[in-house]
């Protein structure tokens, strides 16, 4: 330590000597020595002799020194404890000028500076992103690309900074696509592979820079490595497969990267990804699931898949995990089912082959996600299809699992989809058996509670079932009715001015479909609802206001 304290008073001085460039230089070599020995204990003494400033001085003079200041900058700052002393100290300015330098060497050891002191931390980050640090390191990139050290400095630049959102519309100012999809197709390799993808993963999530791969070819280099892997048996193989197919399916996640390559059906990636399906590897079912499911994000496409019997593809897929069971593919398959049932033409097409009877074998999971999927699958499908609502309405074992799902207090998506399939079949089928059914199953109440839900589309859903319930079999219900305090809870849905106009209309109506309930009708005069449904007159909604005006009269009459 005694050498680097001398080097460090030497440093002071000749820095302050122009002519004493030798000195300088020795006196460099001394500090990297003892950084090499050890690297804490030599950045304090650094920081205590007050040489992070002379490095400033040094890195702005323009010198010959610059590789090896940039050098023990970098070494200090792999220390967390000394990064904030390098900014305090000003070095990222200079640093950063550094990068418009034609010196590999320069460039290197500045990019390692430049990482090791913004290292964890997005607010350094940030501020490099901020003076456009970006475009030149792309820009290095593009120039560099024999230069293996040089481009993995720039790789690891770009995995840190597009971490943040701010850096993704700079990167996609750049041609930063072009860039990495350039040497993405020649690495060999598969860590060096394994590099770009870190960096295209990232990136890949914003929508613009989707497009950009696309368009720089990057997918024909990931149908290429699919290719390459899908038969192998190392980790290595493995690894690369599950990176290049998930990466396919996050670029069909974008509305325009996903037009531009299913190509009206026919385009070549499409077709591709059709053939994963049937494969015997649960990576590339999986994707292949997932990616059908990114695809049957617009009607068009959807209807194109349905014509095409992708259909009978998942049936036999999902077939297949119903004995091996991979949950993963079960929640792909049954969302991309889900996709494919919304446009009203495929609804009758989908239920002729059979999707309602694959799907309700799943009823047995355990897992929420499958869960989530299955009742969002059989959703879709009765929408508008009252046949179908009325033989599942009663089927006892769905209704039975459904009345279940409706409690899963933990697992707040598979309770809503439960009390909006329970609501749907009811609202779909128009059916007494579905309602005696869905009365005897102990639904009622959790249809009760579900218009009391955050969500208007959910209330709204509730009241409309609950008042058909009322209508179809009001004394098999009336039990469930008084039990769940129906009339107390209208009676707040009324009195709520934030409740919308839709609410307070089938609030109404349901008001009138359970008058004729001896019990019910008593409820409803002890809360006084002539008061409350008389101010509903003057409602600026017209047909609130209609509605409260014929409920006020058949009320009235009933007193």
């Amino acid at each position: 330590m005694d050498n680097l304290s001398e080097a460090l008073e030497k440093l002071k001085l000749a820095s302050a000597d122009q002519a004493a460039s030798d000195s300088v230089e020795s006196c460099l070599d001394c500090l990297l020595k003892a950084l090499a020995h050890n690297s804490a204990e030599a950045s304090v003494k650094i920081q205590e002799m007050g040489v992070l400033s002379m490095l400033q001085t040094l890195l702005t003079s323009q010198s010959s020194f610059n590789p090896k200041v940039a050098n023990i900058i970098a070494e200090v700052a792999k220390n967390e404890f000394m990064r904030s002393p390098c900014v305090e100290a000003g070095l990222i300015p200079p640093l950063v000028q550094l990068l418009n330098s034609s010196d590999q060497e320069v460039l290197l050891q500045t990019g390692r500076a430049l990482g090791n002191i913004c290292y964890d931390s997005h607010f350094l980050q940030a501020q490099l992103i901020n003076i456009g640090v970006i475009p030149t390191l792309v820009k290095l990139l593009g120039l560099h690309t024999h230069n293996m050290a040089l481009t993995e400095m720039c790789l690891i630049a770009f995995g840190n900074l597009a971490e943040l959102e701010s850096s993704k519309e700079q990167f996609a100012s750049t041609n930063i696509a072009e860039e990495l999809v350039r040497l993405f197709q020649k690495q060999t390799e598969h860590e060096k592979r394994e590099m770009v993808f870190e960096v295209l993963a990232p990136l890949a999530e914003n929508d613009v820079i989707k497009l950009q791969l696309v368009e720089a070819g990057l997918v024909e280099g990931l149908l290429q490595v699919v290719a390459q892997t899908v038969d192998g048996e190392t980790e290595e193989d493995m690894a690369q497969l599950k990176t290049a197919s998930d990466l396919m399916v996050l670029l069909l996640l974008g509305d325009e990267s996903m037009q531009k390559l299913f190509e009206g059906g026919k385009g070549s990636v499409f077709q591709r990804v059709l053939s994963w399906i049937p494969s015997h590897n649960h990576q590339l079912q999986l994707a292949g699931a997932l990616a059908i499911a990114n695809f049957a994000r617009n009607d068009g496409n959807c209807i194109h898949m349905v014509d095409t019997g992708i259909v009978q593809q998942l049936l036999e897929l999902l077939d297949r995990h119903k004995e091996e069971g991979n949950v993963t593919v079960q929640h792909a398959a049954l969302s991309a089912l889900r996709n494919l049932a919304i446009p009203v033409v495929n609804k009758s097409k989908m239920l002729s082959t059979g999707v309602a009877d694959v799907v309700l074998k799943f009823l047995q999971s355990e897992m929420p996600p499958v869960q989530f999927k299955l009742l969002g699958t059989l959703r879709m499908l009765i929408d508008t299809q009252a046949e179908a609502a009325d033989q599942l309405g009663t089927n006892g074992k769905l209704v039975e699992r459904l009345v279940e799902w409706c409690e899963a207090k933990d697992h707040a998506g598979v309770m809503g989809e439960s009390n909006r399939l329970l609501s749907a079949l009811i609202r779909h089928s128009k059916s007494k058996d579905v309602v005696k059914a869905v009365i005897q199953g102990g639904g009622v109440k959790h249809l009760v509670t579900m218009a009391t839900s955050e969500h208007m589309i959910m209330q709204n859903e509730a009241l409309v079932a609950l008042g058909l319930i009322a209508a179809l079999d009001l004394v098999g219900a009336e039990k469930d009715f008084v039990g769940a305090t129906l009339v107390s809870m209208l009676h707040k849905l009324l009195s709520d001015e934030r409740s919308a106009p839709e609410i307070k209309y089938n609030s109404m109506i349901l008001i009138c479909a359970v008058m004729g309930s001896e019990p019910l009708h008593k409820e409803v005069q002890r809360l006084a609802f002539i008061e409350l449904v008389s101010k509903l007159r003057a409602h600026e909604n017209k047909s609130v206001s209609h509605q409260a005006s014929l409920t006020e009269q058949r009320l009235t009459a009933q007193s």
